[in-house]
């Protein structure tokens, strides 16, 4: 029996890669007779970057940047090993996760180090670029990083406006005639879990602020900087880009991407057309994927939720294991032939977080019996 095991990261205890290697752990112990072939997933997010330097057998490269509070960073921007693209990942430069819990509050965040690193790409000699959004700590609509790459914005004084979120709201005018000429010679995909346009109760600062340590008050004002902010962006370009689906992504980077040329496209079909998930689904008798927790976004641009389809246009089961599953309504059991938390007694999160690996080991095993029970 083949098993194709293609999980997202489990955020906070598990990367896809990790998640993979237990998961192959927990199908050998319920059946050493199985093939198993792993494809770490990611869909944008944090991990896109490993998961496609594994599929490619891709490089990594080290370098510094601005981070999302304006300290500087190391971090890594990945190298594709079937093609000459640079593999960028926003989470690892203005992540979320880099943010200490007390100092979240996407006025102080920015986006800078993410143009700084695109400009390094282009230094290095890159004219393809994959950037992963997800995972941010910014809400800045790309205002950093569209400066780090040669923009200019001034207030109403004429004065340049700072580079984090609160400065959005100075933003008077803008100068895009120094932006990096090398851009135009540049092919961008981006990588996005989520469909959210820029502004508006679906946009980035409604729906995402409060994740970044956003007051009502804070998410009202900045809902209010990016509006005004796009339009003035929009008005020197002469095209929109804020309604179209992912504009909101990553605290608005989405919006800024466009404007520079970027494609949006999603990021888990990204990852899984690259890695030929397609291919092993289809010659599979069971498919296992997994994520850090799973709810009604797993069904829109989630990596769980791409690796479910495929698997249902193939007619091959597909089990869901999560951290932990918020869908009282049973839902999920559209997309998965079977949904599993790893729990199996009643725990804390920070003991289900350090204990994820065995948690999960066990719960795979446990359906791997369940699975081949079944076919006798």
């Amino acid at each position: 029996m083949k098993i194709t095991v293609s999980p997202d990261s489990f955020k906070g205890s598990l990367s896809a890669k990790q998640a993979s290697n237990v998961i192959e752990q927990g199908c050998q112990t319920a059946d050493p007779s199985v093939a198993i072939k792993k494809i770490p997933m990611a869909d944008g997010g944090e991990g896109t970057v490993d998961a496609l330097i594994y599929s490619t057998n891709g490089k990594r490269l080290h370098f510094e940047v601005t981070g999302p509070l304006g300290e500087p960073i190391s971090t890594i921007m990945g190298e594709s090993g079937v093609n000459h693209e640079a593999l960028i990942e926003v989470a690892s430069v203005c992540g979320l996760m880099q943010v200490p819990k007390e100092k979240q509050n996407p006025l102080f965040t920015t986006s800078y180090g993410l143009g700084e690193l695109v400009k390094k790409a282009l230094d290095v000699g890159y004219r393809q670029l994959l950037i992963g959004l997800g995972g941010s700590a910014t809400n800045d609509g790309g205002l950093g990083m569209l400066q780090a790459l040669g923009a200019k914005f001034y207030d109403e004084n004429n004065h340049e406006v700072g580079f984090y979120g609160n400065d959005l709201q100075f933003v008077a005018c803008v100068d895009l005639t120094n932006l990096d000429p090398r851009l135009e010679k540049c092919e961008i995909k981006v990588a996005s879990d989520v469909e959210n346009p820029l502004c508006g109760e679906s946009g980035a600062s409604h729906v995402f602020g409060p994740q970044k340590g956003a007051s009502e008050q804070i998410v009202k004002q900045m809902d209010e900087a990016l509006a005004n902010y796009s339009q003035i962006v929009e008005r020197e370009l002469g095209q929109s880009y804020k309604h179209k689906q992912g504009a909101g992504a990553a605290g608005g980077l989405g919006f800024a991407l466009m404007v520079i040329g970027g494609e949006l496209t999603s990021g888990a079909q990204v990852v899984g057309e690259i890695a030929r998930l397609e291919d092993e689904i289809k010659s599979s008798q069971l498919v296992v994927t997994g994520e850090g927790q799973s709810d009604f976004q797993t069904f829109y641009g989630k990596a769980p939720g791409y690796v479910a389809k495929l698997a249902q246009k193939y007619n091959v089961p597909c089990v869901l294991i999560s951290g932990a599953i918020d869908d009282h309504d049973g839902k999920l059991r559209e997309l998965f032939s079977g949904v599993f938390a790893i729990t199996n007694q009643p725990m804390s999160l920070e003991e289900c977080i350090e204990n994820a690996d065995q948690l999960l080991l066990q719960q795979t095993a446990n359906v791997v019996h369940l699975f081949n029970n079944l076919r006798k």
